[in-house]
């Protein structure tokens, strides 16, 4: 599996409720200094996002668009994309641009940064 794809189903599975209410299997995926500034503008550390997730509601998984890669490092990845969140009828209610740093520690990749900023729809 490339690089690009393995962190892309990372990012999906960090998407999915049934993930984010796992606090085990989301905090094999964060690092220790995992920091994340929120699109609600909040300031989450590694104890502040897993308390968060295990409180969120359950909801829809948002639609991921426009991934991409850029090495930073040979270790270090950032990674860009877009979510949109659909009401149940299928039509899109948000839509964010999100960035994360990922670093390859002991042959595993976690996340170490990552920001989310409200985008307006379709631009």
């Amino acid at each position: 599996m490339q690089i690009a794809d393995h962190l892309k189903s990372l990012e999906e599975k960090l998407l999915d409720s049934t993930t984010r209410h796992n606090s085990d299997l989301v905090s094999s995926l964060l690092a220790d200094d995992f920091l994340e500034f929120g699109s609600s503008g909040r300031i989450f550390d590694k104890a502040a996002i897993l308390e968060e997730l295990r409180n969120e509601p359950s909801r829809t998984t948002p639609r991921l668009s426009d991934f991409a890669v850029r090495p930073l490092a040979a270790d270090t990845m950032l990674v860009t994309y877009r979510t949109t969140r659909l009401n149940s009828s299928g039509e899109p209610i948000s839509e964010a641009r999100r960035s994360s740093i990922w670093i390859n520690r002991d042959n595993r990749w976690q996340i170490t940064f990552h920001q989310g900023t409200i985008a307006p729809a379709h631009l």
